[in-house]
């Protein structure tokens, strides 16, 4: 399938590593010019040289940091002049839900919560209130925000309150946006693989005194498919919701955690 995306042009923030990068490659295969953006200046330079190289496509490393508004706009403003335009919007930026262990009620102060929604909720936010006018000009525009399978389950307090709220402003996004052509979508992974997996299955193994494969079965056993989705199999969802072919959806929730078992929803 033609996703018509050919000379479309795209942000991804948090493109430098993980899913985000994942989608930034894939983005660039389907032919679309892009901006790599994140707050590592070195990370975001190599990885747009390295996906220059692979797709021959124009892809520009920009840095940002979502917190700050003046960043924000110095993004999409630095796009505008590298690429022409916006097309697409994919906000990945965002702290991994498996850096550390989720804490506790008694462990989570003010500047815990407030820094992690800061950057995931108003960050994604922020980026949608600067393009949407450019998007909105020409008459057609994606926008999809990664989210996580933490909205639908509990064990991470911070982690469920913000992916709940990155759906919510989803749907609130796309019933606005929709009528100038707009779609607003919102991707929830579960435990991918990237890059950072085979430390974290190291870790993890260690802890419980059993090899690294035990601990990946372990996690596979809850999924439905029976093992960890790819973040370049997350990227094939969100390539697809990013191009013209996905205008029959907005505003709704995709899973993209290989099926969680034993649960129903509708």
């Amino acid at each position: 399938m033609d996703l018509k995306l050919a000379g479309k042009r795209a942000i991804v923030t948090g493109g430098s590593k993980g899913i985000g990068r994942a989608i930034a490659r894939q983005l660039a295969a389907e032919g679309v010019d892009l901006v790599v953006a994140a707050r590592t200046a070195g990370a975001v330079a190599a990885t747009a040289a390295e996906l220059a190289s692979e797709s021959g496509r124009r892809i520009v490393g920009l840095t940002v940091d979502t917190r700050d508004e003046a960043s924000v706009k110095a993004l999409v403003a630095g796009t505008v002049a590298a690429l022409g335009g916006v097309d697409i919007l994919v906000n990945a930026a965002a702290q991994p839900a498996s850096r550390a262990k989720p804490p506790k009620l008694s462990e989570i102060t003010d500047a815990l919560f407030y820094d992690d929604v800061d950057v995931k909720v108003m960050g994604y936010l922020r980026m949608a209130r600067e393009v949407a006018p450019l998007m909105a000009a020409q008459g057609w525009g994606r926008i999809v925000n990664i989210s996580g399978l933490n909205a639908r389950m509990a064990g991470s307090t911070i982690g469920s309150i913000r992916n709940v709220a990155v759906a919510a402003m989803t749907r609130n996004l796309a019933d606005e946006l929709g009528p100038s052509g707009i779609n607003v979508t919102v991707v929830h992974p579960g435990i991918t693989r990237t890059e950072r997996t085979p430390e974290l299955l190291v870790r993890r193994a260690e802890a419980a005194g059993v090899a690294p494969a035990d601990i990946e079965r372990r996690m596979g056993e809850g999924i439905s498919i029976g093992r960890l989705v790819d973040a370049a199999e997350v990227a094939d969802v969100v390539a697809f919701l990013a191009s013209p072919r996905s205008v029959a959806i907005s505003g709704d929730a995709i899973a993209c955690g290989g099926g969680t078992r034993g649960v129903i929803h509708y």
